[in-house]
């Protein structure tokens, strides 16, 4: 089992401290191995009995009657109740699949939330919940749990955790990251045909079945048109309107922007895509569209072509994004104008890092080996006029170093190792 350091850190961080910890994340990432098996390792290390571990799976068969939230609240009541010496902690796996129902002697409709703050109340037991909806687990919190919730988001694998199980030559095992991603379960897997089989299934069984369920989506043609649409326009600039007209073109039956819009909503609340804004560096403000969609892992984004469309510049650009909002960092693409010429023109920074007060800059660039393509990177940094770090992330360098111009290149693998400091 791969150690996941990084995220059991964050909850062991946050165990007692009065919130409902919320682990987010796409399905299948690892969000209930890291709370079933790698937390729960952590508690008994420390001495922390098993029967003290409340452990609810609300997917499994033989304990749907728990997405009845006031079953569920009255079992574990029962439990902690009983013995109020004892530190208690309770797990609750995909939570989105509770059910709201109507309490007997009031009538008042009641939901997974008001449950879990009820249980909150108990000085001795900490509650960890998983769930794969963020519209969910993140605006019903705000407003739910009255923002008395710690959220932890989960991705799929990153290189650097897939590196630490692989091993090998590292250059070979980023090849092989860039074609089928980090998805835990593909750890089990030993063949390309395999790989690329549990990569399909994953999409046909669960990704596309919730969103036709939970979210209701009425036509699934084209929301798997739009999932293609995506998949080949990583590293595009795009918006509802322009997705219409593709889509449209090919369509059985029209549909509108509206549509397009609520179904990209679907799809980022699942965590199946990122939708990042576009920022005008000089001009301190966001435009209003359009905007980049990246795939939160690049395995799935390729087996949504079926491997048609591997172009390296646009996984790699990928790649760097999912790593920078993994480590925390918010972020968006980059828009600064051109004036010296006659004719303005706007030119892209890949992406506008900010860590708190700190900014940084960053380009990707597979290669770098045309002068024409070398110059078009460094000049949108350039053309920032400002103090703030410059990095082109490329992978035709052997080694990091920093040019004429204070810009760093940094070699990508030494970046997804996280072997270089950003700020």
């Amino acid at each position: 089992m791969i150690k996941r350091d990084f995220y059991l850190n964050k909850i062991i961080e946050r165990m007692w401290n009065g919130n409902i910890k919320v682990i987010t994340g796409i399905r299948r990432g690892g969000k209930s191995t890291l709370l079933f098996n790698l937390f729960k390792e952590y508690l008994l290390s420390t001495g922390v009995s098993e029967n003290n571990i409340i452990e609810i799976e609300l997917d499994k068969r033989k304990i749907y009657k728990f997405r009845n939230p006031i079953f569920l609240c009255d079992y574990v009541e029962n439990i902690v109740k009983e013995a109020k010496n004892d530190k208690y902690y309770l797990f609750i796996d995909e939570v989105q699949l509770t059910k709201k129902v109507k309490d007997k002697e009031s009538e008042i409709e009641v939901s997974i939330y008001a449950m879990l703050n009820e249980l909150k109340a108990y000085s001795n037991l900490d509650c960890y919940v998983t769930g794969s909806n963020s519209k969910m687990l993140s605006s019903d919190i705000a407003t739910e749990f009255r923002r008395r919730s710690s959220q932890i988001k989960v991705y799929p694998f990153s290189f650097e955790e897939f590196y630490s199980y692989r091993g090998g030559v590292a250059s070979e095992a980023l090849d092989e990251y860039m074609l089928y991603g980090g998805m835990p379960g593909l750890i089990s897997e030993s063949t390309a045909e395999q790989k690329r089989t549990y990569l399909k299934n994953l999409y046909d069984e669960i990704y596309i079945r919730d969103l036709v369920e939970y979210a209701r989506v009425q036509r699934q043609d084209v929301l798997e048109e739009l999932l293609d649409y995506l998949a080949s326009s990583i590293g595009s600039l795009t918006n509802a309107n322009k997705i219409t007209k593709v889509i449209n073109a090919k369509a059985s039956s029209k549909i509108s922007d509206d549509t397009i819009t609520k179904y990209l909503k679907y799809i980022v609340d699942a965590f199946l895509i990122s939708e990042v804004r576009r920022y005008d560096v000089k001009g301190k403000r966001y435009f209003n569209y359009p905007n980049k969609y990246y795939y939160s892992d690049i395995g799935l984004r390729n087996i949504r072509l079926n491997y048609r469309q591997i172009d390296y510049e646009y996984i790699m650009e990928n790649m760097i994004y999912n790593e920078l909002i993994r480590r925390g960092y918010s972020v968006d693409i980059g828009a600064v104008e051109d004036r010296t010429t006659n004719n303005k023109k706007i030119k892209e920074i890949d992406f506008v890092v900010n860590n708190f007060d700190k900014k940084i800059y960053i380009q990707s660039a597979f290669r770098m080996d045309e002068q024409k393509k070398k110059e078009t990177k460094l000049a949108s940094l350039k053309l920032t006029a400002d103090f703030f770090k410059k990095i082109v992330i490329r992978n035709d360098i052997l080694t990091t170093f920093y040019d004429d111009d204070g810009i760093m290149h940094c070699r990508l693998i030494d970046f997804l190792l996280n072997k270089v400091e950003l700020f």
